[in-house]
């Protein structure tokens, strides 16, 4: 695999990646404003995202491969917050509860001579109705906290998904395939 920076302070990020035996050679997340545009939809902001995180880093360090990903929940046109507070996690269990929504990845890979490859990833997630001992119970375990969407498919919320179309690490934060094809892709050429 190729040598390449991680533009990324997720350690979710970090343990997919070692799921598939791939470790950066380092990881530097990126300081960036998440606010989205006016209007912005969510893939073009998931690429957005995932582009300015990988640029952030490459600038500090050229030459090098930079990967960075950006995972969005989307309910319709609009992007879900990543909750910081109680409130913001229940109200997007309000929207999601009984209801399909997308996950949008977005992924940039930069490499040495400055070219970017960009892969948008969708992922489509079935909630189940959500009663309100479910939404408080998963609310007071504190999961939520930072998550897109409010929840976090690997934990207790898995017990809300009636079915996922599509690539089940994109929801967790970052597209294994995607990633594993654009990292091997320069693998080979070695």
């Amino acid at each position: 695999m190729i040598d390449f920076i991680l533009a990324s302070g997720s350690p979710r990020r970090l343990a997919l990646l070692e799921q598939i035996g791939v470790s950066p050679a380092a990881v530097i997340p990126a300081d960036i404003d998440e606010t989205p545009f006016k209007n912005e939809l969510p893939k073009p902001y998931a690429l957005r995202m995932a582009e300015q995180k990988a640029l952030a880093v490459a600038e500090k360090n050229p030459g090098r491969f930079v990967l960075a990903a950006d995972t969005v929940v989307a309910c319709g046109r609009r992007i879900l917050p990543k909750a910081e507070t109680r409130e913001q996690a229940a109200e997007c269990l309000d929207l999601l509860s009984g209801r399909r929504h997308h996950v949008r990845g977005g992924i940039c890979l930069i490499c040495p001579n400055g070219k970017r490859l960009l892969r948008a990833v969708d992922t489509a997630v079935v909630f189940k109705p959500l009663s309100l001992e479910e939404k408080r119970r998963y609310l007071d375990g504190g999961e939520w906290e930072g998550k897109a969407g409010g929840y976090a498919i690997q934990g207790g919320a898995a017990l809300f998904v009636r079915k996922i179309i599509g690539s089940y690490s994109n929801v967790v934060g970052l597209s294994l395939f995607e990633t594993g094809a654009l990292l091997s892709h320069f693998s080979e050429k070695k």
